[in-house]
């Protein structure tokens, strides 16, 4: 299983030297399956990139799955350009339960005045499969969904693959319960023992003071989930818009000393847009 990030950071695209080292570019992850099928989560702007480098790879066959609706999950859709392709095919996923009709969202959001390519127009071919089952398959990976607990719902979900496990749970608050998300005791069990981890951990403490119930959690709370359901390797993701390349360092050395004083052995640090991660 190969694990690329086109975009961590949170909310919408930003720029400038202060994010450099952690990029600007919103949700996309890519997964490569043993057999080289693709998966991609979300298409925030993150998607322009791996857009590119799918078309010089010459590959024009994805499955795409989403966590949710929001902004920053979805505007990088229209610029995915295997998408004006009629070689093209997108296998798009959601539960209409958990997040709404993923199809209907999108076309919406491609529609006059917002903007000027309609989502009917495209030239690809694209399937679309509302997943709302505990369990299912895509080439040799399983995939189990999980509600978010986040606002308007959300799906995260679990990759196994060759008794490999990485989890994604991103805009996952742990402080704050929202309608249909689960408790914190019940995302440990879901990632409990992965190999890797990727949660939301946007806020500082401090900041949470204000931004509860927002949807977003503390790197503290996603820390003490990743210590308590003993994974093997934690990425701190969905990185607030403001917080620059030195603050994420801070961040990534707190959680690093907080492992050391409780004598865990465990690889934490923060995604970059750029990472790329083989189990």
């Amino acid at each position: 299983m190969i694990i690329r990030c086109y975009g961590a950071r949170g909310s919408i695209p930003v720029s400038g030297d202060d994010y450099r080292k952690y990029g600007g570019d919103t949700t996309c992850i890519e997964i490569r399956t043993q057999n080289d099928e693709i998966i991609i989560i979300d298409a925030g702007s993150g998607i322009r990139r791996l857009g590119n480098r799918l078309l010089e790879e010459k590959r024009f066959d994805v499955h795409l799955l989403f966590t949710h609706s929001h902004w920053d999950h979805i505007l990088g859709f229209p610029f995915f350009k295997p998408i004006y392709d009629k070689r093209t095919r997108v296998h798009l996923i959601g539960c209409p339960l958990a997040q709404g009709d993923i199809k209907k969202l999108i076309a919406r959001s491609m529609s006059l005045p917002y903007f000027p390519f309609l989502f009917d127009e495209l030239r690809s071919e694209i399937i679309y499969t509302p997943e709302c089952v505990e369990m299912y398959e895509i080439d040799s990976m399983k995939i189990a969904p999980i509600n978010l607990n986040h606002p308007n719902l959300g799906s995260g979900f679990k990759f196994v693959e060759d008794d490999k496990t990485f989890v994604f749970l991103t805009d996952n608050e742990l402080g704050h319960p929202h309608h249909g998300g689960r408790t914190p005791e019940e995302y440990r069990t879901f990632s409990e023992g992965a190999d890797l981890l990727i949660h939301d951990a946007e806020y500082t403490p401090k900041e949470y003071i204000q931004t509860r119930a927002w949807g977003h959690s503390t790197y503290i709370d996603a820390l003490n989930l990743a210590i308590e359901a003993e994974v093997a390797r934690f990425g701190l993701f969905h990185h607030n818009q403001d917080r620059t390349d030195y603050e994420q360092d801070q961040i990534v050395s707190d959680c690093r000393e907080i492992l050391l004083s409780k004598h865990i052995e465990m690889d934490c640090f923060a995604l970059t847009q750029d990472t790329e991660l083989i189990l």
